[in-house]
């Protein structure tokens, strides 16, 4: 997969400097082609539907992030899998583990709010799911993901992209994803973790049970 996306991506470059690519030679026109490519590559069927309660995995409390609560307000509706679907959200990767421990999980990604250079909290970039033992999936957090130069292009004077107070965390080209530089944010909104309600990697995620692609 990782090389696909990588070809993917070599052939996307090529475009972008022939005479009839005017559009992709802008930074927002080129992400929007790249994201295209990884969602047609990792494109699957419409996921079962969760049917795990989130109380148990999420306690509310008076000192939680107003980060964290914005996300939640903006995201229950799609505790139903299906009902993300069908208002388009796109798988964008398989699950997701971390390097020694823990997972990010299954990415469903909204074209439409990647490549467009801005963050808001009531609109995140991808919703993160995790593999259950009975093939559903359960909404545990959401990334916000900017492209670094979607961002520069909107933000000439420079600086870190914050959301609320938070500041992004850089992640380079190449990367793993095969995407251009981006800047990204967690917000673990449906499952506690020990790491931090922002840290990239959950301790209390898995992709144990992850189907077989």
């Amino acid at each position: 997969m990782r090389t696909l996306l990588h070809k993917s991506f070599a052939s996307l470059r090529t475009k972008a400097h022939s005479k009839d690519a005017t559009a992709a030679r802008s930074p927002r026109g080129f992400a929007a082609r790249c994201l295209a490519v990884v969602l047609a590559a990792l494109a699957i069927p419409a996921a079962h539907a969760q049917d795990a309660s989130h109380d148990k995995h999420f306690a509310p409390t008076a000192t939680m992030s107003p980060l964290i609560d914005k996300v939640r307000i903006a995201t229950a509706k799609y505790l139903d899998i299906n009902a993300a679907v069908n208002e388009g959200w796109v798988r964008g990767t398989p699950c997701v583990s971390g390097p020694n421990s823990g997972a990010m999980g299954v990415h469903f990604i909204m074209p439409s709010r990647v490549g467009d250079g801005t963050l808001n909290a009531n609109e995140p970039e991808a919703l993160i799911y995790e593999p259950l033992p009975n093939g559903a999936l359960r909404l545990v957090g959401v990334e916000f993901i900017v492209i670094a130069s979607d961002w520069a292009k909107l933000h000439p004077e420079g600086g870190t992209p914050s959301l609320d107070g938070h500041l992004t965390n850089f992640v380079d080209e190449p990367n793993r994803y095969g995407l251009p530089a981006f800047y990204e944010l967690h917000v673990w909104a449906w499952q506690q973790n020990p790491n931090g309600s922002f840290a990239d990697w959950n301790t209390r995620v898995t992709c144990e049970n992850q189907a077989t692609q």
